[in-house]
């Protein structure tokens, strides 16, 4: 059987099945540059399956766990939150600054950006909290805008960014 009719058989790419011939995963044999499979072979080798991934963690918003990715509890009241003051990091805002505090340089997402437009994508979002009482994720949208990102499409970067660092706990 050659490396095409065992990938359709095996359901995977013909790299793979080439890669476990390599490796000796399977029993093949090269003929005139081709490799020929053992058909007995490559069935156990299916039959084996691939392994298991684990299930991934679900995503707990808790004061832990807020805390854990470095927010800052604020308890007043009946109000208990969790500020992440840290939220450009997670949006994905890389900026450096100057001494003065200017932005001296600035990338969005990998791509260098304007420092004005750093500078807009940074009063787009006011705050972000956690709310106990809710058990949800809060913003208070600014007053700037950028043309690189809207602000929904930052608050959605920030989400999905404390959702992926609260997923590496």
């Amino acid at each position: 059987m050659d490396t095409a009719a065992a990938a359709i058989q095996a359901g995977v790419t013909a790299a793979t099945i080439r890669t476990w011939c390599r490796i000796g995963a399977i029993a093949a044999a090269k003929v005139a540059g081709r490799w020929a499979i053992d058909a007995a072979s490559l069935a156990y080798r299916i039959t084996l399956g691939v392994k298991p991934q684990p299930a991934p963690k679900p995503i707990v918003y808790s004061v832990d766990t807020m805390t854990a990715i470095g927010g800052s509890e604020w308890i007043r009241g009946d109000k208990h939150r969790v500020y992440i003051n840290n939220w450009a990091e997670f949006a994905g805002l890389e900026v450096s600054r100057y001494n003065t505090g200017n932005i001296s340089y600035a990338e969005w997402d990998g791509e260098k950006i304007s420092n004005s437009q750093a500078n807009k994508i940074l009063s787009s979002i006011d705050k972000v909290w956690f709310d106990t009482a809710t058990g949800k994720l809060h913003c208070r949208y600014g007053w700037g805008e950028s043309r690189v990102a809207t602000r929904e499409e930052v608050w959605a970067a920030v989400v999905a960014g404390i959702r992926a660092a609260i997923a590496a706990l």
